[in-house]
């Protein structure tokens, strides 16, 4: 069992940046891939972004490529989702993930558990 709590959400003007972490605890945090979703009123929850278990590897959403940066801590078994630039169309609920696969598995169902979320919201 992992238990997710996500902060670091909140109201910023257009442009402005915001850095979101998920703290986990429960089974070993370093064997999980984990991943960063959002979802809009009226609409499904999307991809953001995702890290192997190592850290090594990431994958983005094309509209966030560029602008948002997902890092791992295995030592503070936290992951973060530093967001640069931000647009009104990112505001939405922020949910992390963590994949027992250890990948980053881009649907909902790679997952195995899950946060209660972070409001976004992007002011213009």
């Amino acid at each position: 069992q992992v238990q997710l709590v996500e902060s670091g959400g909140g109201l910023v003007q257009a442009g402005g940046s915001l850095r979101l972490s998920c703290a986990a605890s429960g089974r070993a945090f370093s064997n999980y891939g984990m991943g960063w979703f959002r979802q809009a009123p009226g609409k499904e929850r999307e991809f953001v972004a995702g890290i192997i278990r190592t850290g090594l590897s990431t994958r983005y959403a094309n509209s966030v490529k560029g602008r948002f940066t997902i890092s791992k801590d295995n030592a503070k078994t936290t992951v973060y989702l530093q967001m640069n630039s931000l647009k009104p169309e990112d505001t939405a609920v922020y949910y992390c993930a963590a994949s027992s696969v250890g990948g980053y598995p881009l649907t909902t169902g790679g997952y195995d558990y899950w946060g209660r979320g972070t409001q976004v919201t992007v002011s213009s």
